[in-house]
């Protein structure tokens, strides 16, 4: 008997609940993701902020195919000048903030916080990492070390000690922030927490604890960079600069990379003391650090950041409308949506689904989903997402 896919993947492939969504998709193009049989899907999550130009932009599998008949994987990261790494990097250096001129390529996010923190460890001389309840940064040992809550990290410790977790927007918990804290590491926008925007210019409070201390504040930008809040990079909203930033995500246009960015100077203590500090094989592997700069030039080249805010707030009003929505949040082109709290969230996502889009929730936060689209997607295409979320919180 010949198995099909679905149940090939229930078989062979691990799972990380019981409860997969199991969609089998054979395409997707911009906004849209099709089944073998021709059903369409709505993508209102981006691939959890990865498509922010859409799924298969042309420029991105341009430079995919091009770079793929160049070169792949040469010799460890590091060794050997490949051009698309030095290209990502100059361009990627020339937005952001002068102090962060330096990048460190590797293959996600995860990888991007434990590079991130063991950088701020190495440079200061200092045992403790501060982060934040209800944030996610990862699934990596040192990731999951930080993460904000008890529940998922209680089944694998013992994990990285030294480890202090505070409350996003205390100001009186800044105060904890000493000369033993070697980083802060932080979203400027908490995205699994369910997108908590800082107030009371507590970003700024935040710096000013860190160079107080000499402490090295860090940025996860992973979720939220790359136009995602109608700004290049999330942080830029609150006129705040890190020490470290982090990203992956959308910075590889649909292809695994990640970055931790510095300034040389506080780089270079990865290379002596001992030298190689920190190595990877793979990261900025040259066929993702392609499709990376043809999608940071896509986003840049074609100004799609420009309408960003317009669009966010165009669904905005429009989901609002529904009487099972109690809150509607957010910035750019992502927004949370809370609704009445005996609708079956899960049972939502999957009738969702069923109805042709696909949306999802937050780790740290009940009764709610969110909207992240890719930024391509256009009013028409926004209202037609709206009717049928409607559609769904009618029938459930």
């Amino acid at each position: 008997m010949i198995e099909t896919n679905r149940q090939m993947f229930m078989r062979y492939v691990a799972q990380t609940s019981y409860t997969p969504l199991a969609a089998e998709i054979e395409r997707a193009q911009g906004i849209y993701m099709y089944s073998p049989d021709g059903k369409k899907y709505i993508d209102t999550v981006s691939g959890v902020s990865v498509a922010n130009i859409g799924h298969c932009h042309p420029n991105v599998v341009k430079a995919v195919k091009e770079q793929a008949e160049k070169y792949m994987h040469l010799m460890v990261y590091g060794e050997m000048i490949q051009s698309p790494q030095v290209k990502l990097a100059q361009k990627l250096t020339e937005l952001l903030p002068p102090n962060l001129n330096t990048v460190f390529f590797v293959n996600s996010g995860s990888e991007a916080t434990d590079g991130s923190i063991k950088l701020a460890k190495r440079y200061t001389g200092r045992p403790e990492v501060i982060a934040f309840k209800k944030a996610y940064h990862g699934s990596t040992m040192g990731a999951m070390s930080i993460w904000g809550d008890e529940y998922f990290k209680k089944a694998y410790r013992p994990l990285m000690p030294g480890v202090k977790l505070l409350n996003f927007n205390s100001e009186e918990d800044l105060s904890q922030i000493t000369e033993n804290t070697a980083c802060v590491i932080t979203e400027a926008i908490q995205s699994e927490g369910g997108l908590n925007l800082p107030e009371n210019n507590w970003l700024q409070k935040l710096r000013a604890r860190c160079n107080q201390t000499g402490t090295i504040l860090i940025f996860d930008e992973v979720q939220m960079g790359f136009g995602r809040t109608g700004k290049m990079f999330g942080f830029e909203n609150f006129g705040v600069v890190p020490d470290i930033v982090n990203f992956a995500k959308g910075l590889g246009g649909g292809m695994p990379i990640g970055a931790f960015v510095s300034d040389k100077k506080i780089l270079d203590s990865f290379c002596d003391r001992p030298i190689l500090g920190h190595i990877t094989t793979f990261g900025g592997h040259p066929v993702s650090a392609a499709a990376a700069l043809a999608s940071l030039e896509t986003i840049v080249n074609d100004h799609l950041i420009d309408d960003v805010n317009e669009k966010g707030q165009y669904f905005a009003t429009l989901i609002k409308k529904h009487k099972k929505v109690k809150r509607v949040w957010g910035i750019g082109l992502f927004y949370g949506i809370e609704v009445d709290e005996d609708l079956d969230m899960q049972k939502f996502l999957h009738h969702a689904l069923d109805n042709g889009i696909l949306t999802d929730l937050f780790i740290f936060r009940k009764h709610a989903f969110r909207f992240a689209p890719p930024l391509i997607i256009t009013k028409p295409q926004i209202e037609e997402a709206v009717d049928i979320i409607f559609k769904t919180l009618d029938e459930i």
